[in-house]
């Protein structure tokens, strides 16, 4: 594919500034979002033919609206669109703060529903487009404290699997990627704790707590390679719906299919007998 315009939500650090920079590099255009569009500034300064910094908060109809219009303004119609923006959160189940919660939703699954209902028509209208959402390891694996936002990129998964059924008869592409862990913020300044704390759940999500704040088990991984790895996707005339990025998320999925596995097969009599146990 040639030249083409991307939209990226959560462009100021971490992964969506490494997919920006390598759309960029390859000589695509590309809108770089944030909520405060002055923390992408310098990346566009790096490319100002190519890129336009913008202020997005995907919670926000108005400026997702807004987002849109001035891209396509400043660059043209968007081919490519990468859902990135979203945030964790650590609690067990009963620890969940419903505000909080509910927040972290408007933002994970919400923010991109509304994101990719925004550029469909355009999309639909030139039946070409390409939807990339960026999901992660807990969107295939929960884990005790993760639950919360697990549930969210679960969501996605879901979201982008149907989706892609539905618009593969109008020529739009649909991936999700599920990076593993790599060096970004996402453990710092993207992840909020639940003030509440029972403990009988010290040694598991109290566990998980004391080593992000310790900095034990750090991830090592470059996010570049991330970015070069939805660059790669989006030239492709057939990518993959799913994109594994590391040997973490492989292992620990290979794991649960076996385990998925296993299961199916020891109660593969009772399956399909219907239920019955007779």
């Amino acid at each position: 594919m040639g030249s083409s315009v991307w939209l990226i939500t959560g462009c100021s650090t971490g992964i969506g500034r490494e997919i920006a920079r390598a759309a960029l590099a390859k000589g695509h255009r590309v809108a770089a979002t944030a909520r405060d569009a002055a923390r992408v500034e310098d990346l566009v300064a790096e490319f100002p033919e190519q890129s336009v910094a913008l202020a997005l908060d995907v919670t926000r109809p108005e400026q997702i609206e807004a987002a849109v219009r001035d891209a396509e303004a400043a660059l043209g119609p968007i081919d490519v669109l990468v859902n990135n923006a979203g945030y964790g959160y650590v609690a067990a189940l009963e620890e969940g703060e419903d505000a909080e919660v509910r927040a972290m939703w408007d933002t994970n699954y919400f923010g991109v529903v509304d994101m990719i209902k925004a550029v469909l028509p355009s999309m639909r209208s030139r039946r070409s487009g390409y939807i990339v959402n960026i999901s992660s390891m807990t969107g295939l694996v929960s884990n005790p404290g993760a639950l919360y936002y697990s549930s969210s990129k679960f969501a996605m998964e879901s979201i982008s699997e149907g989706l892609r059924k539905e618009l593969a008869p109008l020529g739009i592409r649909v991936s999700v990627v599920e990076p593993g862990a790599f060096r970004t913020d996402w453990g710092a300044r993207s992840m909020k704790e639940s003030q509440i704390r029972i403990a009988d759940y010290d040694e598991t999500v109290g566990a998980r707590r004391v080593m992000m704040r310790s900095g034990a088990g750090a991830p090592h991984g470059d996010p570049r390679r991330v970015g070069e790895a939805v660059v790669m996707l989006a030239e492709l005339p057939d990518p993959p719906l799913h994109l594994l990025v590391g040997a973490d998320v492989y292992a620990a999925f290979r794991e649960k299919l076996r385990e998925l596995d296993a299961s199916l097969t020891e109660w593969e009599a009772f399956t399909l007998a219907g239920g019955s146990s007779d």
